[in-house]
């Protein structure tokens, strides 16, 4: 049973989820046993449960974290952006950045969906944030009469598996560049926001 987080050594934490990273795009996610990530970790077993149940809560730990770093990237951009048109864009720019800063965990997270009930159960959490997270922000612009009435949850489902389509483009197909992907990602939500924007521009 892992240790409270409060008393978890996050050095000790964050090599484990970084050799377990570097594993899963070595060897695949599959092919990566538990004893891989303590042997590459160079920490005893003891170790590796103190912090993590199995396999598939290190693939948590990943993808909570990377979640929180994008909703983190768009939050702080609010703070120099009021306006709620070019918001609504440029949060889409700063959002498929970090996927594509982050390529190993783009690639992880492009890979594993459909492989097992407990992956799916991680990949649905990270996508019930960003989810949540798009929804609040149209919501927002609804709100402050900025935005058309719209059904918000396909909407954000949209947006989502727009980004989803052209991530598996770029990573799994490698159809296209990072930078075609991030520029395709911006074209759709400039089409989007012209129809959600009251008095289009």
């Amino acid at each position: 049973m892992p240790i409270a987080p409060a008393k978890q050594n996050k050095q000790r934490r964050e090599k484990l989820l970084d050799c377990a990273l570097d594993l899963f795009i070595a060897k695949g996610y599959f092919n990566t046993s538990i004893r891989d990530i303590i042997v590459a970790s160079g920490f005893g077993t003891g170790t590796f449960y103190n912090y993590f149940i199995d396999k598939e809560d290190v693939l948590k730990a990943l993808l909570e974290s990377f979640a929180a770093e994008i909703i983190s990237s768009i939050r702080e951009y609010y703070t120099v952006q009021e306006d709620l048109y070019e918001r609504f864009i440029e949060t889409k720019r700063l959002t498929m950045a970090v996927f594509a800063e982050n390529e190993r965990l783009s690639e992880i997270y492009s890979r594993v969906a459909g492989a097992s009930e407990p992956i799916d159960q991680c990949i649905k959490q990270f996508e019930d944030k960003l989810l949540e997270f798009y929804c609040k922000n149209i919501r927002y612009g609804i709100e402050k009469g900025a935005f058309q009435e719209v059904p918000v949850l396909p909407v954000a489902h949209a947006v989502l598996a727009v980004e989803k389509y052209l991530l598996f483009k770029w990573i799994v197909l490698k159809a296209i560049s990072k930078e075609e992907m991030i520029d395709m990602v911006v074209s759709f939500h400039e089409t989007l926001a012209r129809g959600l924007v009251k008095g289009s521009r």
